[in-house]
């Protein structure tokens, strides 16, 4: 077994926040619980299910970073088709496939598919934990885009109606005069709303202020 630091204190978001979880999607019960074990042996949380049914009535995404560990030859749905279901769910979590065929055609669309990787059974514990390692790495930066974004969108959903044509013109370039001009108000009011939009939105400066309305896509400069 990897000789690790165990991958659900790695990089914590906060001292108190649960450990990284791995989904396992697959119908041999033995490698399930030997999975099961291993990953659970480097502080992640595990939940194992014997088919893409189960997992899919189960599954809601975790506020952790996740991945699943997929099993390809499936009964019923297989690891293609709950690839595709989830990307139309536009579900956040990383893939890894397990296959026992080694079929280079289906790992090399699976990959295309977005998977992160792909692994043959039998395979190297020590190397499905690296892959896990890696994905879970990327879901921790997704899922800290994710977090930003909602905050973004909760800040912006502070202000009010007229706040946010403030925010417009202000992102566009335009002086508080010009806007407003464009608003039909009084330049001191203004003033006052552009600071209020600064404030609710916690922008140091009228370019930090931009780039969170591109984020949002709200307001694109030169538009």
């Amino acid at each position: 077994m990897m000789s690790v630091e165990p991958l659900g204190q790695h990089n914590a978001e906060s001292p108190g926040e649960a450990p990284p979880m791995v989904f396992v999607v697959d119908d041999d019960q033995s490698l399930r619980d030997s999975l099961s074990r291993l990953l659970s042996s480097q502080g992640l949380q595990v939940q194992a299910f014997a088919n893409a049914q189960a997992f899919l009535d189960a599954f809601s995404p975790p506020d952790v970073p996740s991945c699943l560990v997929l099993d390809v030859g499936l009964p019923g749905l297989d690891g293609l088709g709950l690839q595709r279901q989830l990307r139309e769910m536009d579900a956040p979590v990383a893939i890894l496939f397990l296959t026992g065929r080694g079929d280079v055609p289906t790992s090399v669309k699976a990959l295309k598919a977005g998977a992160l990787d792909f692994f043959t059974k039998p395979f190297q514990p020590a190397d499905l934990l690296a892959g896990v390692k890696d994905a879970i790495e990327r879901e921790r930066v997704a899922l800290r885009a994710r977090r930003e974004l909602a905050e973004m969108r909760r800040r912006h959903g502070s202000l009010t109606p007229r706040e946010r044509e403030v925010m417009v013109g202000v992102v566009e370039g335009l002086l508080n005069k010009q806007i407003a001009a464009k608003l039909g108000s009084s330049e001191v009011t203004v003033k006052e709303q552009r600071g209020q939009v600064m404030r609710k939105m916690m922008a140091d400066s009228v370019a930090d202020l931009v780039r969170m309305a591109i984020t949002l896509g709200i307001a694109v400069p030169g538009k």
